[in-house]
């Protein structure tokens, strides 16, 4: 501000704190009230004049400040209590602004502002109302205190966002705590140890770079606590040793690399803890921590590796249509199925067949029988009483036909009971005349196989008992030779 009445503001108006603020900003030099680095901010309401400042003055500064020729003005203040709405909304700063330490009485007011660099490091504010906000570099909120909301939906950010350490304390009943919807990120989403008491709404979101959540705490017990639905990021998702109280909604999202929940805790008990419905994901880990409280849904979900140990599954999932490439780490079926089995949906065929190919593509084909073997079974309960019947004889006979070798077992046994049966007592002959010799193995062996006869059956008659052994024989070869070729079906259709 180069007019008259700026003059007036610099010489008459301002108080002391004020006018070394004002004096240095022309030249970039920083001004610090703070008496210890770490003293906190928090009790920045208590200050007193000679440290006060305000937001009337900062924005004179900012939006048409004095300046010297050779020089690149900038405002850089540190542990200053600003008094008063800081209000920039549509405005446009030129310079780059530090207000880092500071304690703010008011709400600032960055609605569709445009600013160079913005930096609020370690401050204690009472909300950020700055959504559309345009930042041609980084925008800065490390280790602050917030206690409303943080409104940046919509904002444009060519660099990253720096959140490390922050901390977000809104009312549950009203607003979402952090709202980032729709908003485009040309770096990072750089906010390890993230403290979210509230909801974190990330829908629509772009993020050219990386998201990163490590050691974050995030709390919406039996609501929704990060919204990521149909969030776009172009590198990772990190949520190692993340605490999370609530539910974690990414249906639709996109994430091209990893969306990693190693170490993490994820509770939301009586409802579900991840949602990731209809999502694109690069990598999904689920590993080194304690069983998710909640469901964990992935339904319709595409992802290329699924890194999911067992024993952080939970007691209720949702895999139906999930397609993944490769699942890891290695395990034996025996380990993978209880997980199937805890489907909400009850029998889900397209979870088994996942599986399988999973199994197949890492050439362990007794792995992917076992799978198979338990659809079947699986499929057995849900069919009437007769469909439930006959499965049951299949799957003692030939085991769905993944067990063929338990044909010839019971062919076997059976050819050695009638063998040994019909060689103590020998059926008497039809015509003696023209009945061939009696041989008890090929009587039987005719008794048994439907399609094949050795003219033993048909020049014996067997009486009382043994006739009804034969008939027992008879009915067992069709049995067997039905479930062989309904298994041997089955086996060649799927290959």
């Amino acid at each position: 501000m180069r007019d008259g009445e700026s003059r007036l503001m610099e010489i008459d108006n301002l108080t002391p704190a004020e006018l070394r603020v004002w004096r240095a900003f022309p030249r970039g030099e920083a001004v610090d009230f703070r008496v210890a680095e770490d003293e906190d901010v928090a009790g920045g309401a208590e200050w007193g004049a000679e440290r006060t400042v305000r937001a009337s003055v900062l924005r004179a500064l900012m939006l048409n400040g004095p300046q010297e020729d050779g020089e690149i003005p900038a405002l850089k203040l540190a542990g200053a209590r600003i008094t008063g709405v800081l209000a920039l909304q549509y405005g446009t700063v030129d310079h780059a602004v530090r207000l880092s330490h500071c304690h703010f009485d008011d709400v600032p007011v960055l609605y569709g502002c445009r600013v160079r660099q913005l930096n609020l490091s370690d401050s204690v504010l009472p909300g950020l109302t700055a959504a559309t906000l345009r930042v041609e570099a980084v925008l800065r909120l490390t280790g602050c205190l917030v206690n409303g909301p943080v409104r940046l939906g919509g904002a444009r950010i060519a660099g990253a966002l720096f959140m490390d350490r922050a901390e977000i304390v809104a009312d549950e009943a009203a607003e979402p705590a952090l709202q980032l919807n729709h908003m485009s990120l040309g770096d990072d989403l750089w906010a390890p140890g993230l403290r979210v008491h509230g909801e974190i709404r990330l829908n629509g979101a772009t993020v050219a770079g990386s998201v990163n959540l490590n050691d974050a705490r995030l709390s919406h017990p039996g609501d929704i606590v990060l919204d990521g639905q149909t969030l776009v990021v172009e590198g990772d998702v990190h949520l190692r040793r993340a605490h999370t109280f609530g539910w974690v909604g990414l249906r639709g999202a996109r994430i091209a690399g990893r969306l990693d929940f190693s170490y993490a805790h994820l509770s939301n008990p009586g409802d579900a803890a991840l949602r990731a419905n209809s999502s694109t994901i690069g990598e999904l880990w689920l590993r080194k921590g304690p069983p998710i409280q909640g469901t964990l849904s992935l339904r319709r979900a595409q992802i290329d590796d699924l890194f999911l140990e067992p024993e952080v599954v939970p007691e209720e999932v949702q895999f139906n249509k999930l397609v993944y490439t490769s699942l890891t780490p290695q395990e034996p079926a025996e380990r993978r199925l209880p997980m199937l089995e805890r489907d909400r949906e009850g029998y889900v065929p397209h979870a088994y067949e996942q599986l399988t190919a999973a199994y197949r593509r890492i050439g362990d084909d007794r792995a992917a029988r076992l799978v198979q073997l338990a659809k079947q079974r699986r499929h057995r309960a849900t069919l009437a009483w007769y469909g439930r019947l006959w499965g049951h004889v299949q799957d003692a006979t030939v085991g769905y036909g993944f067990h063929p070798l338990r044909a010839c077992v019971w062919l076997l046994s059976l050819l050695a009971v009638g063998t040994l049966a019909y060689g103590l007592h020998h059926p008497p002959p039809l015509k003696a005349d023209e009945a061939p010799h009696f041989n008890a193995l090929f009587y039987t062996l005719d008794l048994l196989l439907p399609v094949i006869s050795f003219g033993q059956e048909g020049a014996f008659a067997p009486q009382g008992w043994y006739q009804s052994l034969s008939y027992a024989l008879v009915i067992a070869g069709w049995i067997l030779a039905t479930t062989v070729f309904a298994g041997v079906t089955r086996t060649v259709n799927r290959q």
